[in-house]
């Protein structure tokens, strides 16, 4: 960007979203234009976004970046608009008009549906709904999850499906010394739930979740990890996937040897088991109202290697569950102003440019 000179008007930059993503973008704009001045928009009470509210409560230290969006915050030309809803509250055609630039960062706050019958069942809800609810997030702080069940299955196998297993499993005493919102802590502690499934479309390969998460749910107090051995055995594109050994696939071996130690039936006398299971994709929810049970078609990889797609084979399986937690990704929300894919759940932008209904 080029350096100010005396004939260069101050630029005044709105940023819509308090999130990561907007208070990197104000650091951006501060290093390259120390004397611009940046509005930063926020919905809720209070500003930081996922790092407030999607952080697991037992993972304080990755909340660590909070400390460095309070110093962009301290800067002299920043000012936090926060409890104002951007396209409800204020017209986004009122702020093109008075800022020379508009950035977009509120992110994707809703989860993907599964798209499947049955989702409107009672019991049935998004991960992300959960992770607000025991982060306290207004939004969802409110709602009711019936704990009440013996069975509860995530489909789903990244990082955000690990954390709730491992809240899901954590005993009272586990939470009690963490960050969780207080009214979770207190429905947990009389959660009946004794077997957590988490369920993947893909293989054990694939799977999304870190080894560091993983090994977490090696160390609960109080549940067992469990795997299949037969789910377990790989297709020659998924072993070559692993012989790579590269830096990108290092933390899929040790998932994967990982796994491997679990795949025998456990003596374990712990009250809670959570079992992994794969090659599974959820077609139907069933119940009166209430979900009863999950219909899941059993998969076999397909295509290149490290391209590797799920297909159907025509075999079913059904398990019996009273709450199912989909943590299939994040879907965008329109913005009333601004063009919106719905098919995407995006921004329609090319470069980050956002680009015209036309």
């Amino acid at each position: 960007m080029a350096s100010q000179t005396n004939n260069t008007p101050h630029l005044h930059v709105a940023i819509i979203g308090s999130g990561p993503a907007g208070f990197y973008t104000a650091q951006a704009l501060f290093r390259a234009r120390p004397d611009i001045q940046i509005d930063l928009y926020e919905r809720l009470p209070s500003p930081f976004g996922l790092v407030r509210s999607g952080v697991a409560p037992d993972h304080q230290k990755l909340k660590r970046p909070i400390q460095l969006y309070e110093q962009i915050a301290s800067h002299t030309n920043f000012n936090l608009i926060a409890n104002v809803t951007v396209g409800v509250d204020l017209p986004i055609a009122a702020l093109s008009q008075h800022y020379h630039a508009v950035v977009l960062a509120k992110g994707t706050e809703s989860g993907r549906l599964m798209n499947i019958p049955g989702e409107h069942l009672s019991g049935c809800h998004s991960a992300t709904a959960f992770v607000g609810w025991y982060n306290g997030h207004p939004d969802f702080r409110d709602h009711v999850f019936d704990l009440s069940h013996e069975n509860a299955i995530i489909v789903g196998q990244g990082n955000v499906a690990i954390d709730v297993c491992r809240i899901l499993t954590k005993t009272v005493d586990e939470l009690r010394h963490t960050d969780i919102a207080e009214h979770a802590l207190d429905a947990l502690a009389e959660s009946r739930i004794r077997q957590v499934y988490l369920v993947g479309r893909r293989g054990p390969v694939q799977a999304k979740f870190t080894y560091q998460e993983l090994k977490e749910l090696t160390e609960l107090s109080a549940c067992i990890l469990q795997t299949s051995a037969e789910e377990l055995i790989l297709n020659p594109a998924s072993e070559a996937e692993l012989a790579k050994r590269d830096s990108a696939t290092r933390g899929r071996v040790r998932n994967y040897e990982t796994l491997t130690k679990f795949a025998i039936e456990s003596l374990s006398t712990k009250p809670r088991r959570c079992t992994l299971r794969f090659l599974l994709s959820p077609i139907k929810l069933m119940g009166n109202q209430q979900l009863q049970q999950v219909v899941f078609e059993r998969n076999h990889l397909t295509g290149p290697v490290s391209q590797q797609t799920a297909l159907g084979t025509g075999e079913y399986e059904t398990i019996d569950c009273g709450l199912l937690l989909s943590s299939i990704g994040y879907h965008g929300t329109p913005m009333t102003g601004v063009p919106f894919d719905s098919a995407q759940g995006i921004i329609p932008n090319q470069q980050g440019r956002v680009l015209d209904h036309d």
